[in-house]
């Protein structure tokens, strides 16, 4: 027997995901919403259209809004489903996704509005959710609480409001990315609010993020780009999908070196889908720069995204940006070559400029990003460490973090001059 999903975006239903008895999915936009006014495609890879969209580009979509790898595993351990189950899967957690999609039960519909779903958590329901992440990754099958996000790490939506933090339950849009210490690696959250921050100082997209405690243990407060709060307290969903998602790629096949898009792919993405590609294209450009300055070796396809705050789509902000060059037994090779070339020693000059046109100006513009960048962010560097030490978050994990930013820097000016 065939199985059924209602695809909400918004409050409005776009169509219909179907699982067949083999276990291959379709998608179908609801031909209502294709007559309705202004529709919107859910995906770059699902234009608007009647007939129904198949496996090879329904799979990547969808699965692309479940946790990653060992996360997705025990979350699926935790619900008694098959982890290669995309379907049945988002049947229980499908509610509040990353973007603007949710997905019910034929029948059910997400509340209107913004309706009161919040547990509020004190301090020991809160060091007890984050001692619970571990095993259960987005608090699946917790009662009321139905969350997916994308993503290898144990993470939680929540609702933030000053100082309180609460759960959404019944379909509320959340407003914040919760993400604990990753414990087989040490300081992790200090890692990656000193990255993000550092981003921030350095004029590059990226959305605000805190460090707090559940007792003793550490969590980053990450503010969803993809949510828009409004003076009266709603929240309005901002539809968005990863890089991915829009090519139609599992998202067990990221890395580059796995067959995932590479920069020219994500660039021609950005020509083909974009409100702003020029802007875009350069935009992502100077990510690239900056990843390779803070010795991310981890930012692949899943880790940039479109995000519609219009019909065309922009690129959005920096997000998951950690010194992974800090920590050993992590991979050392670029997730996105540079030029052909993943080790990052090796990348000169020749290969960053593979990445733009043979057009002389546009080379020069590149050029004058590498010097700017990588003249800038060991001054920076330094003020964001006195500035986070002021505010006592302090962790030998930094100064291992600044040594890679300092060799990386050096490295880039030197092939620019």
């Amino acid at each position: 027997m065939a199985h059924l999903l209602e695809v909400w975006f918004g409050e409005r239903k776009a169509g219909t995901l179907l699982q067949a008895d083999a276990g291959t999915l379709s998608f179908t936009y609801e031909p209502d919403y294709l007559g309705s006014p202004s529709p919107r495609a859910i995906s770059f890879s699902m234009p608007l259209q009647e007939a129904p969209f198949g496996d090879r580009v329904v799979r990547p979509f969808f699965s692309g809004l479940l946790p990653d790898e060992g996360a997705r595993q025990r979350l699926a351990g935790a619900l008694g489903i098959s982890a290669g189950n995309a379907f049945g899967l988002l049947e229980v957690i499908g509610g509040e996704c990353a973007g603007a999609l949710s997905l019910y039960p034929t029948g059910k519909a997400p509340p209107l509005g913004n309706a009161d779903g919040i547990e509020r958590l004190t301090p020991h329901r809160l060091e007890e959710i984050l001692e619970k992440l571990r095993a259960r990754p987005l608090l699946g099958g917790e009662e009321g609480v139905r969350l997916s996000l994308a993503g290898a790490q144990d993470k939680l939506a929540v609702c933030v409001e000053g100082d309180s933090i609460g759960l959404a339950k019944g379909g509320r849009p959340t407003t914040h990315i919760l993400k604990p210490l990753i414990q087989t690696l040490d300081g992790t959250v200090e890692n990656e609010l000193f990255c993000v921050r550092l981003a921030a100082r350095l004029k590059l997209p990226v959305p605000a993020v805190e460090m707090r405690y559940g007792g003793a243990i550490p969590f980053l407060l990450v503010e969803r780009y993809d949510r828009a709060p409004h003076a009266d307290g709603t929240i309005t969903r901002l539809h968005q999908e990863d890089f991915c998602q829009a090519l139609s790629v599992p998202p067990e096949l990221k890395y580059e070196e796995e067959g995932g898009p590479g920069v020219q792919q994500s660039l021609d993405l950005i020509n083909r889908a974009t409100a702003r590609p020029a802007a875009d294209r350069l935009n992502f450009i100077r990510a690239q720069i900056f990843q390779y300055l803070v010795g991310n070796a981890d930012a692949h396809a899943k880790n940039y995204a479109l995000l519609y705050r219009e019909k065309a789509p922009d690129l959005a902000p920096l997000y998951d940006v950690v010194c992974t060059a800090a920590y050993p037994q992590l991979a050392k090779k670029q997730a996105m070559a540079i030029g052909g070339r993943s080790v990052p020693d090796t990348i000169q000059l020749g290969h960053w400029l593979a990445l733009v046109h043979n057009a002389r100006a546009a080379q020069r513009l590149l050029v004058g990003d590498m010097r700017d960048l990588a003249g800038r962010i060991g001054l920076e560097a330094d003020n964001l460490l006195s500035e986070l030490d002021g505010d006592g978050i302090r962790h030998e994990i930094l100064a291992t973090v600044r040594a890679v930013i300092a060799t990386r820097a050096a490295h880039l000016l030197r092939i620019v001059e």
